[in-house]
């Protein structure tokens, strides 16, 4: 059973103003979700040694580690998760190098294989050109938030995540690629 966006969101107040057993009572409640989004972004990275529960585990130590965020909600707690997995994603390639696809998130990986890092690269670059595009991009990549979530948490229209996301794909090929952009 999932818990209320409303509880989720009154335990993340509680533990940004300092009440240490909201985090501890958040945890649970979320997990299910975070193996989630864990599941897809190891899926779409082949070639590792990680699993699920070790990449979860990790997000949760380095979040209960850290001085809480101002959450604004579920969506936007969610979203932050999944940047967490991704940067642990990223320190473990570097170590190993492996190669991934770059096929559309909703897809399982295709033939089409580029480094990770090379992918963080290019995120970095168009976050210089574009940081709602290339948010939008690790959010429904490297999180799997739906567009409707990455909507909720970028507070924009899903006509314009749809947008972006068609924009940063196109400029993430090219760029990919070593094409030129348009």
């Amino acid at each position: 059973m999932n818990p209320s966006p409303q509880k989720v969101t009154e335990l993340l107040r509680a533990w940004r103003n300092g009440d240490r057993a909201a985090a501890d009572e958040l945890m649970p409640l979320v997990y299910d979700e975070l193996r989630r989004i864990a599941k897809r972004q190891l899926a779409r990275h082949p070639g590792h040694a990680l699993q699920t529960t070790t990449l979860v585990n990790e997000a949760c130590a380095r979040l209960l580690g850290q001085q809480p965020i101002a959450w604004q909600d579920r969506a936007h707690f969610l979203a932050y998760c999944a940047n967490v997995m991704r940067n642990i994603l990223v320190d473990h390639f570097r170590k190993h190098r492996p190669q991934v696809s770059l096929s559309e998130a909703e897809h399982a990986p295709r033939e089409q294989n580029v480094d990770v890092l090379r992918l963080h690269e290019a995120l970095g670059d168009l976050a210089k050109l574009d940081p709602r595009a290339s948010r939008v991009v690790e959010l429904k990549f490297f999180g799997g938030l739906t567009m409707e979530e990455i909507a909720e948490v970028l507070d924009i229209a899903i006509a314009t995540v749809n947008r972006d996301w068609r924009e940063a794909k196109r400029w993430l090929k090219a760029e990919l690629e070593g094409g030129p952009q348009q």
